[in-house]
């Protein structure tokens, strides 16, 4: 598969490309499955339900799985879908040019200062690709302290605690403008 797109960064090229429910299965399920990926609630998934929620979500014209590369080598997750019909349908009212987002890097025994950021950086780089695309919309647990710093970094603003089926979570927006405004390096992969 080729990628879909690609961010150079301090860490060097990070880029994306379509999930392939089947063949990337079984790495996916390492990841999802690791105790550092709680938050996935995916931890007790046998192989054949990690090829059947991606299939399902390869299947749906409102959410998409890609998988992300460092240096060509496959090292994060990265999910956009619609909230007006994924995720947050009920719990607030989206916007035109919303898009949702998740993002989960691969357990290593060899940890990259900066790794993380860079990839949510690239990841919100690629939302913001879309021109169509005018606030990201996440949803992470309220506990995901991680994360939330994260989120933070690349511009998000917290909107309100909401109660999901699986958990609460921490309703946070960031506006195309917000994000240009912290990653000059993004802004010139945006408008290009």
């Amino acid at each position: 598969m080729t990628p879909t797109t690609g961010t150079h960064t301090d860490i060097g090229p990070l880029t994306l490309r379509p999930l392939d429910p089947l063949k990337d299965a079984e790495l996916v399920h390492s990841w999802v499955t690791h105790p550092k990926a709680a938050f996935w609630m995916m931890q007790d998934a046998r192989l054949e339900d990690v090829e059947r929620a991606y299939m399902e979500i390869a299947a749906d014209e409102h959410w998409h799985a890609l998988l992300g590369l460092h240096d060509g080598v496959p090292a994060f997750l990265m999910e956009k879908y619609d909230p007006a019909h994924h995720e947050l349908v009920g719990l607030y009212e989206p916007e035109p040019g919303d898009v949702g987002m998740h993002f989960l890097v691969a357990p290593t025994d060899r940890p990259v200062h900066g790794f993380t950021r860079a990839v949510i950086t690239a990841v919100m780089a690629h939302l913001f690709e879309d021109p169509a695309v005018e606030r990201v919309v996440v949803e992470p647990d309220v506990s995901n302290k991680a994360v939330h710093a994260l989120n933070e970094a690349v511009g998000f603003v917290p909107d309100r605690e909401i109660q999901k089926p699986e958990k609460k979570a921490l309703l946070s927006f960031c506006t195309r403008e917000r994000f240009l405004n912290r990653h000059s390096y993004a802004a010139t992969a945006v408008s290009a």
